[in-house]
């Protein structure tokens, strides 16, 4: 059966055999319980609600409610249970959950030479952006017909081009906050050859000098609120789309 599904469907078999290698549940249960401050595991693993969640995000049921009818002699507990401790998780279990598995999958493309070319060779290259969740359909009926509804979530995001694969998230509850508010997060995972690529919302005159302190890199936009002072002669080494290049 296995050989008509490969012969019929290779990439589907494929995805599921590479999920079924890296998100095994111990691994899944193990990042839970390194990274969690405040939630703990009592009836329900963190890696039984992972499963539902996936089933919901691959779109083979709706919503959690429906994967949960599907699964409920498996999970053991009640559907309540289950929100509860979705609400509960927190940003850092999220974060650490995308370092691991980026980790683990850099092995794997390491091992099949599957990196691209480096657009800098003997460098890192990090593309740092941020990236606001979308706002959910499903909002509280007084907040419907209002403008200053309470916003979602956001992040910043860590793009490793070779890999073309997300390798940190920085999750932020707070939909008001500022980007920049979540850049000393961003700044421990700065290593030594790492080129980070960003817009001029990064552009923060601390955050750059640490960058440095660390030996990294970084390649962004000038915004008019960070004062500089050239320590050498400017050299044009190019035009864009939207401006010169020194």
């Amino acid at each position: 059966m296995l050989d008509r599904f490969i012969e019929k469907s290779p990439i589907p078999v494929m995805v599921r055999s590479l999920l079924e290698r890296v998100l095994t549940p111990q691994r899944l249960d193990d990042c839970f319980e390194s990274s969690s401050e405040n939630q703990y595991t009592r009836n329900l693993l963190f890696s039984t609600v992972f499963e539902l969640m996936s089933l919901v995000v691959t779109k083979a049921f709706p919503s959690i409610n429906s994967a949960y009818k599907s699964k409920v002699v498996d999970v053991g507990v009640s559907i309540t249970s289950v929100y509860n401790k979705l609400n509960g998780i927190e940003t850092e279990v999220s974060a650490a959950l995308v370092k691991d598995t980026a980790s683990e999958m850099r092995k794997m493309i390491a091992q099949l030479q599957g990196e691209r070319t480096p657009l800098l060779p003997g460098y890192r290259m990090k593309m740092l952006d941020g990236n606001c969740i979308e706002a959910s359909e499903h909002r509280l009926a007084v907040l419907r017909d209002t403008a200053a509804g309470a916003l979602p979530g956001k992040s910043l995001v860590v793009y490793d081009p070779a890999l073309e694969m997300a390798v940190d998230v920085f999750p932020c509850e707070d939909g008001h906050a500022q980007e920049r508010s979540l850049l000393d997060r961003v700044l421990c995972t700065v290593e030594s050859g790492d080129i980070f690529v960003m817009d001029r919302n990064f552009c923060v005159r601390k955050f750059l000098a640490n960058i440095a302190s660390r030996k990294g890199y970084f390649i962004c936009r000038h915004h008019q609120q960070c004062p500089m002072t050239a320590q050498g002669e400017e050299k044009l080494m190019g035009e864009t789309e939207t401006g010169q290049v020194f």
